[in-house]
């Protein structure tokens, strides 16, 4: 069974009525960036582009840039098929009035082809950092780092999830675990000595004052090295 999300500014219309029959678990939210920082945990998350192509396609760039990472699969009309391109990011289309067991197919297939994505490929490569999940060895611009364990979890965490805000609260349940009793402060220290090690490119992790900590995605050596944050 699987946990789906569907993204809808329908109100309580019913986005994909085959879902309905199937067993997974279903949860609905308003299809606007403010209702994402919140969004329940998710396998697959359901695009309602039935009504607004435009507003479809802007949310689906807004989910790329905060990390999401699961599957993303576009509701439609027959009429809103010529619309979608490779420009949205999408994993699938499916049309509103599809069967349950096609809903049930796709949503085998996307979550089955991210499974073999990510069995297929242990490393992670952002703005010069190349991070080796198999070896827990990291390099900058081929330079090795010499990192603690926490600090490579740490690293490993912010990079696979490029330009995400977490709080200090979200590091420590994701990367020390629920059971850590320390307070936040020793994500403050991490981060700080994460950096040290970074050396010229420490600005790769980025500071969001009175929030957290996320990991900066530049697109050329000229975006590399901006000014300082503080904290």
């Amino acid at each position: 069974m699987a946990q789906l999300l569907i993204l809808t500014s329908a109100g309580d219309d019913d986005v994909l009525p085959a879902l309905g029959l199937l067993s997974h678990k279903t949860r609905q939210i308003p299809a606007e960036p403010a209702s994402l920082i919140n969004a329940p945990t998710s396998d697959v998350i359901f695009i309602d582009a039935r009504q607004d192509l435009a507003s479809s396609k802007s949310l689906c760039k807004i989910l790329h840039t905060t990390g999401v990472t699961v599957p993303l699969i576009l509701v439609l009309t027959e009429g809103g098929l010529t619309a979608v391109s490779a420009e949205w990011g999408v994993d699938d289309v499916i049309l509103e009035g599809a069967g349950p067991a096609e809903a049930d197919a796709r949503i085998r297939l996307a979550i089955g082809r991210q499974a073999q994505d990510k069995s297929g490929n242990n490393k992670i490569q952002a703005s010069g950092v190349v991070i080796d999940e198999a070896s827990y060895s990291a390099k900058v611009h081929g330079r090795p780092l010499d990192l603690t364990f926490k600090e490579f979890e740490l690293l490993r965490f912010l990079a696979a999830h490029p330009s995400r805000v977490f709080t200090r609260e979200q590091l420590l349940s994701e990367v020390w675990g629920y059971d850590y009793f320390g307070g936040t402060r020793t994500v403050d220290v991490h981060v700080r000595r994460l950096r040290a090690k970074l050396g010229d490119l420490e600005s790769l992790i980025g500071t969001v004052r009175n929030v957290g900590y996320r990991f900066n995605v530049y697109d050329d050596d000229n975006e590399r090295f901006p000014a300082p944050v503080a904290g």
